[in-house]
This record gives structure tokens, sequence and C-alpha cells, in this order.
């Protein structure tokens, strides 16, 4: 009897066996071979998961390095004392997705923030997680002591000049930068406030914040200290990627992610409202008081947006002023158009001629935005609606960087996209 119950679970566990008094042996080898298959990749599973979490999450060693700086007096800012002496600065969940920006949700003063932190490839990998960090102080460097503030100007001025392109606005935006530096408001900037804006000014998306804060689809920069600095919370994602298992993401199809950003995602009167804001966006970084600026990793995980379903760039770091793309252009060597590339998805022709790339994208914003929201908005679309705005899509996907192209041709087609999604959300509860 105890034979037959045993063989009774043998064949519940291994279905497929057949014969299997016969073959008893080999089917239990068999299984057991393959429960201990599960157990060893589920391991290894979680094995890499935490790896690539402690690498990529290490907010511990980016507040032990700035508060140990700030104590020494290196630097300072306005969240310093909140965030090393009142410990008013609460890190909740990770959301860095490289080990050298560490960029965390938070809580300050009462408020949902988002934590960003820069670290340096100096600090030792080999060192215990529980040992205070030393890092170079290359960052902190500039200015030096005896740096006078007429100095100081001049040398942010140029910095700027070389970033964005010398244009008539850059003073103004100093102005900004020392009033930004003058936190504690004595009207004077200290050698720790100016080496703090100095090392921020070196971080592509904070540079970026600075220039877009009149812009209202750019996050709101509310404090900083050494080169931490804090932002609004973090705004929606554009489809619930972040509820699934992060080892999950990469193995999902793209029609089966298009399929989950339908079911999870907002409405779609929702999205119109969301996709008129990313428009909006792209109208704010072409000629606007401190020049043209590339977006030049055009995704749906850069499209957030807040509880109103307002649009929000949820990431600028990977977006690029128009004079740092030209610089890296300038000259280049290439074969293909691919060796013009900057970031992601900016890329220039080649010039196989010259064999140098050339200067002009061969993608405009609107181009590379149009291609996106073809996805986020045509599935789910009101029947009525559906042709045109597909039409239109496609039409503004077409368009060229080419500077005879830009002005005029660009502002018609956004203007028509625009109107089209305002007519069929206005006057009803999603506008």
């Amino acid at each position: 009897m105890r034979r037959r119950r045993r063989l009774a679970h043998l064949v519940l566990f291994c279905p497929f066996s057949k014969g299997l008094q016969g073959r008893l042996p080999g089917l239990r080898v068999r299984c057991i071979f393959l429960a201990w298959l599960g157990v060893f990749a589920g391991s290894w599973l979680v094995y890499v998961h935490y790896s690539s979490y402690s690498e990529r999450c290490r907010g511990h060693v980016c507040q032990v390095v700035i508060c140990d700086q700030y104590r020494k007096g290196i630097i300072s800012g306005s969240v310093c004392q909140d965030l090393c002496e009142l410990h008013m600065v609460e890190w909740r969940t990770c959301l860095s997705v490289a080990p050298g920006q560490q960029v965390y949700s938070g809580l300050w003063r009462d408020k949902d923030v988002t934590i960003k932190c820069g670290i340096e490839e100096t600090l030792d990998s080999k060192a215990r997680s529980d040992a205070a960090p030393r890092r170079e102080l290359v960052l902190f460097d500039k200015p030096t002591r005896g740096t006078s503030i007429k100095e100081f100007r001049e040398m942010t001025l140029s910095f700027l000049k070389a970033n964005l392109g010398d244009l008539p606005s850059l003073p103004a935006l100093v102005g900004q930068v020392l009033l930004m530096a003058d936190f504690n408001k004595d009207n004077r900037v200290s050698l720790a406030e100016a080496k703090s804006v100095w090392a921020l000014l070196q971080r592509n998306e904070f540079l970026l914040l600075l220039s877009l804060q009149e812009k209202e689809h750019a996050s709101r920069l509310l404090g900083y200290c050494g080169d931490l600095y804090l932002t609004e919370g973090v705004p929606h994602g554009a489809w619930h990627a972040a509820a699934l298992p992060p080892l999950l993401r990469p193995l999902l199809p793209s029609a089966l992610q298009g399929a989950l950003q339908q079911w999870l995602g907002p409405a779609w009167p929702w999205r119109a409202k969301i996709a008129i804001g990313l428009l909006e966006f792209v109208e704010e970084l072409f000629h606007g008081s401190y020049g043209t600026f590339y977006m030049c990793e055009t995704t749906l995980a850069n499209v957030g947006y807040t509880a109103t379903y307002d649009f929000k760039m949820a990431d600028l770091q990977q977006v690029a002023p128009e004079a740092t793309v030209r610089r890296f252009l300038q000259g280049r060597r290439c074969e293909h158009s691919t060796d013009c590339t900057y970031g992601r998805d900016c890329r220039a022709p080649c010039d196989r001629l010259m064999r140098q790339c050339k200067g002009d994208l061969i993608q405009p914003n609107l181009a590379k935005v149009c291609a996106l929201l073809r996805g986020y908005l045509l599935p789910g679309a009101p029947a009525d609606l559906r042709e045109e705005l597909g039409t239109q899509l496609r039409t503004c996907t077409t368009l060229s960087g080419l500077a005879s192209q830009v002005e005029a041709h660009h502002s018609l087609v956004l203007s028509h996209l625009k109107t089209l999604l305002w007519k069929k959300i206005s006057n009803t509860k999603y506008s």
C-alpha cells in the first residue's frame, strides 16, 4: 500500500512518466535533477537581482560622502543641515538605473521629493560597505581660495557659453546661479557655496533644470547640498512598468508591453492630455530663452505626469543643449551615420566624401515624439478620430531636422496635432 502511494506521488510530481515501475530509478534521478535545476535558476536570479540592486542603489554612500564634505566646511547648501544634522530628508525607494547617478524618491519637510546625487567612479568598489567612503575632491576643486566674486561670475558665464551657446540671455542666468548660491541670503557667496554651485553645474540634468525653470513641464528645483539636489516628487510613469518585477521587464515582448500600457495606464482621454503636454514641452525646447535643446533618448520611460495628468518630463539626463551636440559633431570622423550619434538617438548624417559628421540632425524632436505617440495614442483612440490622428502622426514622423524645414513647417504640424487632440477632450472632465 505504501509503495502504491509513493508511486502515486511520483506520478503526480512527474506526470510525463509512463511505465513507471520499469523506469523508477531513472525517473527519480530526472525529477531530482529538474528540482535542483529550478532551485539553482531561482537562486541565480535572486543573486543577480541583489547584486544589481546593491550596485545601482548606493544612497547611503552618497549621503555619507556629502555629509563628510559638509562637516569639513568644503560644501554647503540649502538642505545640508536638514540632511546631515537634523536628518529630515527621508530616503525611500531607489529609482537609480546606473551606479554613477543615484536617484531616490523621498520626503523632505512633508513634501514628496526626488533625491539625486552623483557618485564618482573613484570610489573604491572593494571597500567595505560600512566603511566611510573616500572620494577624490576633483568635483569640489573649483573655484580655488582667493577667487573674487567677479572672477567667479566670469568663470560661470564662460562655462554657460560653452554649454548653451553665446546667448544674450546668459548674464541673467549667471545672476540666477549667484542668487541660488547665496542660499542663506547674507548678500555674499562663500567659498563653500561657490564650490557647491559649481559642482552642480557640472551635472547635465541640473544645468537643464536651471535653464528650464520657467517652463511648466520641467520639475521644480527645491534645494541642494554640494552636488546633491532635490526636485519635486517623482511623476507617475507613462505606463506602470514599475508594478512588474525588474527581472521580467526585459523579457516581455514589445507587443505585450503595449497591451500592459493600455490595461494598466490612464484612459485614452487622459493619455491625450499627457500627449498635449509633451507636444508643448517640444515647443519649449525649441528656441527658448537659453537656446534650443535636443531630446536624445525619446522613450516612454521619460514621459511622466502629475496626479491631474499634466505632463512632466521624468528625466532630463538625455536632453542636451544644441551647442553641446554641435560641439560633439563638429569635425567628428565617420564612416556611417551611426558614428554621428549623440546619446541614444540624436543622429546626424555622415558626409561620405569628407568622412565627417554634418551639423543638422536627421530627426528633430517633434518627429521622434510623434513616432512615440503613434504607439501611445492610436491604440484605444475613438473611432471617429483614429484615421485623421494616424495620418497627422505619420506626416509628423517624416519631418527632417534640416534648418529650412524647422521653423514654419514644424510649428504648423505641431499646432494641428494639439488642436485635433484638444477638440476631442475640451469641455469634458478630462480638460
